[in-house]
């Protein structure tokens, strides 16, 4: 018998307010629609289902108790839905949205999502897929998430969306190997509203922090990260550096906004040209940091800190121009730098000597990715105010043993292209020193360790012509205030700035101008690294810094070879530009490329790598 028969009026099926039907007796009349469309009969009441399943006025109180009453004499059904024969219905469920809803028919259909997932397997991808469809919000969503009920209604749906997923996940053991696809799937592209980016991540992590995340909390970072890597890729300098032609271009960075309690100036938002993603990179970054901060505080870190390497492997470290996302590596080996921290940089040093270890073909990519570990490794011990000098000290002599040793077995050639990664050890070994210098020089046993840097600096590879003069100017004159060595005339050779032979490297301008670990620029990201973070200002080098204008030909430079050149004037510019800041700044090769960077404060000025890697 149809349930249209068992029924005087359809409609009293919804009408548990007044109880003229039992929660029993709703449900049995749903069963005998559902069993009547099974046995191919035509039903009235199922149609009315399908059409009720299809309500989405939160404003109609009556309509939302059918809905609700429906909704959960379904999820005392499931046993009696067929794939095949309710195709309707089962669309209907799995096309609703929390979003449209008040909480109470929220909950009913979440236990309906529950139970479906639960009871067949036929309905398990339906069910995941309806439920992190949530995490991309409806636009009106998106639009108003100012406004305070807006708010709480994303806190109504998406706490209900992770509780269901938990529950299904104990349920249905093969759930979240079924899920993480899924995610991956629908993670937003940048090209959509970069808000809703940040909420889909927000999500992910928060799933990372679940049990879910124990099963695929790599590939959740691995998603997190390459959003980050492709939010981060979206922003030009442009959007966020900003033109200020009256400070000097290395005589600032970043905390001196911070000491006279000004806001920071960089990337500012109220300037953003970039269409908001210079904001949503900051939320996204902060909503990073948050994470991984509620991980140290659980004791999580440790276990956290392989997945996000891994993921910072595979998608930062050999990015082009990767401007801050790379800080998340930074903020979690800050929050742990006795583990984290200590991991992060033997890991980087592990990739770059990997170089020296036999292969049967030495391919370009493998090459970059060994120079970018090294260029990492050397600003993060250069900038890294956590680590212990003799950490620092430790990572110096295992790159000196290394230069040391290629320079012992190198052969005849000496073209500067065919020993990229020899000459990216040194300058990150000067870089380090142009920061660290004075304190490593302090203890006996750390300067011993540092006497094999003279004959390398002094090989016929001669890196002091190829490495970036502004490190090379900076570190030769801490050099000999510090009595590293003694700076004779051997050390004094043609236009530090545009010597011949840098320019023929790689045909490119001198070598990497890539420091990743400059200072971070969007404000509330730097608020979270600034406190670890050493800025140029803040070093002590072995020199007076009063004295700069005196102790200026200290290293014994010869611009050009030549001290009464007519050109001197255009040489002291260029070096005094390239005075060591922050990241150094490359050479010039035009007048019109000086003036333009002649215009761009240090503060701001993006590390570049070149185009070759």
């Amino acid at each position: 018998m149809g349930a249209s028969e068992a029924l005087t009026d359809p409609s009293s099926l919804y009408n548990v307010g007044n109880n003229d039907l039992s929660d029993t007796e709703t449900v049995l009349n749903v069963r005998n629609a559902l069993a009547s469309v099974q046995n191919g009969e035509s039903d009235l009441l199922y149609d009315q289902f399908v059409e009720t399943i299809q309500i989405n006025n939160r404003s109609d109180h009556a309509l939302g108790a059918q809905l609700d009453a429906l909704l959960k004499a379904l999820s005392g059904s499931v046993a009696c839905i067929d794939v095949n024969h309710h195709r309707r219905i089962l669309s209907g469920i799995f096309g609703m949205s929390l979003w449209d809803h008040k909480p109470h028919v929220m909950d009913s259909l979440v236990d309906l999502i529950i139970s479906l997932a639960a009871t067949s397997g036929k309905y398990l991808d339906n069910c995941l897929n309806m439920l992190i469809r949530h995490f991309v919000p409806p636009p009106w969503v998106i639009d108003r998430l100012w406004q305070n009920r807006v708010i709480e209604q994303k806190q109504h749906v998406l706490s209900r969306v992770h509780g269901a997923l938990l529950k299904i996940s104990l349920l249905v053991p093969l759930a979240p190997s079924r899920l993480l696809p899924m995610l991956a799937h629908q993670l937003p592209k940048i090209n959509k509203k970069d808000q809703v980016v940040v909420i889909y991540v927000e999500n992910l992590l928060k799933l990372e922090n679940s049990s879910i995340g124990q099963v695929g909390g790599g590939m959740i970072f691995m998603m997190v990260m390459e959003r980050l890597r492709d939010l981060d890729l979206e922003i030009d300098w442009d959007d966020i550096l900003q033109d200020d032609s009256n400070r000097g271009m290395f005589d600032m960075e970043l905390e001196d906004a911070m000491n006279e309690g000004d806001e920071l100036p960089v990337g500012s938002l109220n300037q953003d040209t970039s269409g908001g993603k210079i904001e949503s990179l900051d939320k996204l970054m902060v909503t990073c940091f948050d994470h991984l901060e509620s991980c140290n505080l659980h004791g999580r870190l440790d276990q956290v800190f392989e997945k996000l390497f891994d993921s910072f492997e595979n998608f930062i470290l050999n990015t082009y121009k990767s401007k801050v996302s790379q800080f998340l590596m930074f903020y979690a080996c800050s929050l742990d730098p006795e583990n984290c921290g200590v991991k992060f940089g033997s890991k980087l040093l592990d990739i770059f000597l990997s170089s020296n270890k036999p292969r049967p073909t030495r391919q370009v990519s493998l090459s970059s990715l060994w120079m970018s570990a090294v260029a990492y490794l050397a600003s993060y011990l250069a900038r890294g105010k956590f680590l212990p000098v003799s950490y620092v000290a430790t990572m110096l002599k295992r790159l000196v043993d290394e230069c040391a040793d290629y320079c012992r077995t190198c052969n005849d050639d000496i073209r500067p292209e065919a020993h990229q990664l020899f000459y990216s050890g040194c300058q990150a070994i000067m870089y380090v020193l142009c920061f660290r210098m004075r304190s490593i020089l302090d203890v006996p046993r750390f300067r011993s360790e540092l006497i094999p840097l003279e004959s390398i600096l002094m090989h016929k590879l001669n890196p002091l012509m190829v490495c970036l003069p502004s490190v090379v100017a900076e570190f030769l004159r801490q050099a000999k205030a510090g009595g590293l060595f003694v700076v004779s005339d051997s050390f004094i050779f043609e236009d530090l700035l545009e010597s011949e032979l840098s320019r023929a490297f790689g045909g490119c301008e001198r070598l990497d101008t890539f420091f990743p670990f400059d200072p971070c620029l969007l404000k509330s990201s730097n608020s979270n690294i600034s406190g670890n973070f050493i800025y140029w200002s803040m070093v002590r080098p072995t020199y007076d810094k009063d004295d700069d204008e005196e102790d200026d030909d200290d290293a014994e430079i010869i611009v050009n070879g030549d001290e009464e050149s007519d050109e001197e004037d255009e040489g002291d510019l260029d070096y005094a530009l390239n005075k060591m800041s922050i990241t150094p700044k490359h050479s010039f090769k035009n007048n019109m490329e000086r003036e333009r960077l002649m215009k761009m404060p240090s503060m701001i000025r993006p590390s570049t790598s070149p185009e070759s890697l």
